[in-house]
């Protein structure tokens, strides 16, 4: 059985773990999904999908505050999870691996994983950095985000933020702190820097080389130059383009807006896991810039948002939307970016973390994006970047750049690979070390609870 553990705080996360459920169901693997829940957790619904609810549960509220706590969303420096959620969650979620006799768990921003399935001694398979991994900071590719987590960086010139934002993953680790605690009191690897807590024992890297800047070889064939900031054993393997492919249909609203005879370019919305009031400043830039506005507010309350020229709906299947639309305002999450990219459609991207900038920087270095600093989304230098990427040459040299990569991601079937990946990996890997508990450790006061 491979249990496969999504986060319901993250759209993209839920639904690129449906790709590969579904992926790997056609191998004819013993699969089941598996959450704590929260607000996207009604997409497993729609789709089909058989799950469990695994305790403790988190509502909306409380998916709300994971995603403002993420290294960058804030300005401060906020736990993502308290001492006594992770050692709840480690709880239970190594009870159900053990009851499931799971091989592995593949999951993303379940983070408390990265301890449960040590303590369930089972390799975890993660794909939610995407292509934000080790290789790339090594090589120094990752640019220096728009919103720094460090705000004092920002008087720094560009080289040494640039450096900060490739050694600063790697050398940081107290956004894995709670974590650390726990894993101390269980006898378990900790997680010993932010670049692992976005890594598994195999690190799906969802994208191609063409898109990333390093060769197969390169990345497959990675040893970290810093050790110590990674866990032992960690592996790396290219998987190609992850994104959803919803079986939900456009509501007929949608459709008439899109339909609607009209001369002005259409310019859709889709920025999830993200404040209300970007998404807000977003529609206004667009607006300004001459375009009708189609929004996906998926959690949000924007319906007075609504006129002849905005079109408000919750959670569309973006694959159906990109290819009738002129461009895409999006945050920069590897799901969206490569949903657009994939139907051929340039866009605007507002990063909200430094893995999204690195995304947006991928598509905007083969000229298929414009990054702008979502501080600025009020003001003027949204507003031109839309209108840039609609009229003239730049939109012109835009579209053929995305049809460009549209081609590429055509060339590859990113779920099966991953599934592949997963399969190859766990017919090929060596027991994992077991922990203490299992070695005849001493009981701790978390496996009391």
């Amino acid at each position: 059985m491979i249990v496969l553990f999504p986060s319901c705080a993250f759209l993209s996360e839920v639904t690129r773990t449906i790709a590969i459920h579904e992926a790997l169901r056609a191998r004819g693997e013993a699969v089941q999904m598996a959450t704590h829940g929260g607000p996207y957790e009604s997409v497993l619904r729609d789709e089909g999908i058989a799950y469990d609810l695994v305790a403790p549960t988190m509502d909306a509220e409380r998916c709300r505050a994971l995603v403002r706590a993420i290294p960058g969303v804030s300005a401060v420096d906020m736990p993502l999870y308290s001492e006594g959620e992770v050692r709840a969650h480690v709880a239970e979620e190594a009870a159900y691996f053990r009851e499931k006799k799971a091989r592995a768990v593949v999951s993303g921003f379940a983070l408390t994983t990265l301890l449960s399935s040590r303590v369930a001694n089972i390799p975890l398979v993660t794909d939610h950095a995407g292509s934000f991994v080790g290789p790339a900071m090594d090589r120094g590719l990752i640019p220096a985000p728009v919103r720094s987590p460090i705000p004092l960086l920002r008087f720094f010139p560009e080289g040494i933020r640039r450096f900060f934002a490739n050694q600063g993953p790697m050398r940081a680790k107290h956004f894995g702190r709670e974590l650390n605690r726990v894993a101390a009191e269980l006898g378990v690897e900790g997680v010993p820097s932010l670049a692992a807590l976005l890594s598994g024992d195999l690190t799906l890297v969802t994208d191609i080389p063409e898109m990333v800047g390093l060769s197969k070889e390169e990345l497959e064939g990675w040893v970290p130059k810093v050790p110590a900031a990674f866990r032992a054993g960690t592996t790396m393997r290219y998987t190609g383009p992850l994104f959803a492919k919803l079986s939900c249909e456009v509501p007929a609203a949608v459709t008439r807006f899109l339909e609607r005879s009209s001369s002005r370019s259409i310019v859709y919305v889709a920025i999830t896991s993200s404040p209300p009031e970007l998404v807000r400043n977003a529609v206004a830039a667009a607006r300004s810039a001459g375009a009708r506005v189609l929004v996906a507010a998926t959690s949000h309350a924007l319906d007075d948002l609504s006129s002849d020229d905005v079109c408000v709906a919750k959670v569309l299947p973006s694959l159906a939307i990109f290819p009738r639309v002129d461009l895409g305002i999006i945050a920069g999450g590897q799901g969206s970016v490569q949903t657009a990219l994939a139907c051929g459609t340039p866009f605007v991207g507002l990063p909200l973390q430094p893995e999204q900038d690195w995304n947006v920087v991928c598509a905007e270095r083969v000229g298929a994006a414009r990054r702008v600093d979502p501080r600025r989304a009020a003001g003027g230098d949204l507003t031109n970047a839309v209108r840039a990427l609609l009229t003239g040459d730049t939109a012109t040299h835009a579209r053929a750049a995305a049809a460009r990569v549209r081609d590429l991601f055509a060339k590859v079937d990113g779920p099966a690979c991953a599934a592949e990946a997963i399969v190859d990996y766990l017919a090929a890997r060596a027991p994992l070390p077991p922990s203490r508990r299992e070695s005849g450790g001493a009981a701790t006061s978390a496996e009391a609870t």
